[in-house]
């Protein structure tokens, strides 16, 4: 089957190909719970789905009033995060099907996530996920994170793609509103499936709205045959 229809993909990481978001949110606890925030709830880690760790931890160490340096807080979390990665890390079933059938049908992907360069490169070494990925991004390189559009607009250019000609996975609002202001179109699996009624995922051309229990890489492909094009789709709707 020649791949000429089919777009470059350009996938966030965490919440979307990997279930990294517990780690992250016991990795952030312990952090916290290191300058004595004894509270710190899965309700609160949710509120920051989608937003690269800098910026969440500039959040709340302006929340918390934490005095000690934002690198100090970014390499201990690093170190705490990475600590979970390498015990146990899943990846969706449906995405690693996703992953592999683009691969076989020479499909250029990226990764574009707002995790640290060593989080993604282990997270994708421990997986395997490293095997099917022509380039990954950080939000570490480049100046603004999501829900500005740099980290897609830089995975382009490093696949040799335009915005028009790239497609985003994602899983969180900020994510799909880079994807919008990036001018790419988006496959949309809220993490949080409840949050599927925000605005934002109304500018995905594909929508999950049931999350990864509803997602399926056979759904994803043939939208993506199709180019990504037509009016907005909410998977199971005709």
């Amino acid at each position: 089957m020649s791949t000429s229809r089919i777009p470059a993909v350009i996938f966030d990481l965490d919440g979307t190909l990997v279930d990294s978001e517990p780690n992250y949110y016991e990795a952030g606890r312990r952090l916290l719970a290191q300058y004595g925030v004894a509270d710190f709830s899965w309700e609160h880690h949710s509120r920051f789905i989608g937003i690269s760790t800098r910026e969440t931890l500039e959040a709340l160490r302006e929340e918390y009033g934490i005095t000690a340096p934002l690198d100090k807080l970014l390499a201990e979390q690093d170190r705490l995060y990475l600590e979970r990665v390498r015990a146990s890390t899943e990846v969706f079933p449906q995405m690693r099907t996703f992953v592999e059938r683009l691969r076989a049908e020479g499909v250029r992907t990226a990764v574009a996530s707002g995790s640290s360069r060593a989080a993604i490169d282990v997270a994708l070494g421990v997986t395997g996920l490293d095997a099917y990925f022509t380039t990954t991004v950080s939000a570490e390189e480049v100046p603004r994170g999501k829900p500005e559009p740099d980290i897609f607009l830089e995975a382009a250019r490093r696949l040799g793609a335009g915005p028009a000609d790239c497609v985003v996975v994602e899983d969180a609002a900020p994510g799909v509103a880079a994807a919008h202001a990036a001018g790419m179109r988006c496959v949309a699996i809220p993490y949080v499936p409840g949050t599927a009624s925000d605005p934002v995922y109304g500018t995905a051309g594909l929508l999950f709205p049931g999350g990864q229990g509803e997602f399926t890489s056979e759904v994803a492909y043939e939208w993506l045959l199709g180019a990504g094009h037509g009016p907005v789709r909410r998977a199971g709707n005709p």
